[in-house]
């Protein structure tokens, strides 16, 4: 339960973090040149990429309520950040993590989305069977159709006298 709410304040930060990495990354292991220009350019995206998955990963009443997301989110986002992680450290793969990191960011994001509607899809469910529940069951007071005896109902009945004023 710990891991899952770590990552649940981690996938906040990371959106901010994880942009960064390849920058400095860049800077340590990198070199210069006009491929600068464009982690320049990919790292906006990126950043708004983790906070889009994030934010639906963040609005799902499981993890909202719990304050946990659950064990496949953190695996989906652990191969994700592990991917950005790798390819801001420019070796010799770096072109295997760019590619498996944009592959991992697309499945991330259909999978928080579709995590995001099974759930509400849930809890729509559960409330409208506690409706169903509620509409059914038999009122104090009331006699159920078919049920024989007279139910004492207290009836108040309050007069008002009108004043004339002046």
């Amino acid at each position: 339960m710990i891991v899952r709410r770590v990552y649940r304040t981690w996938m906040l930060i990371a959106s901010v973090a994880l942009p960064i990495w390849p920058l400095i990354g860049w800077g340590i292991f990198g070199g210069g040149g006009w491929e600068f220009v464009g982690l320049v350019i990919a790292m906006p995206i990126l950043f708004l990429a983790l906070a889009a998955v994030s934010l639906l990963i963040y609005a799902r009443p499981t993890v909202r309520r719990e304050k946990a997301v659950n064990w496949w989110d953190v695996l989906v986002l652990t191969l994700w950040h592990v991917f950005i992680i790798g390819f801001g450290l420019f070796g010799e793969n770096t072109t295997t993590f760019a590619v498996l990191g944009v592959l991992a960011g697309i499945a991330a994001f259909w999978y928080s989305v579709w995590a995001f509607f099974k759930d509400a899809a849930k809890r729509a469910r559960e409330t409208l069977a506690e409706f169903e529940q509620m509409a059914t069951a038999p009122t104090i007071g009331r006699v159920p159709p078919g049920a024989t005896g007279v139910a004492s109902e207290q009836v108040i009945i309050v007069r008002e006298n009108p004043r004339d004023e002046p």
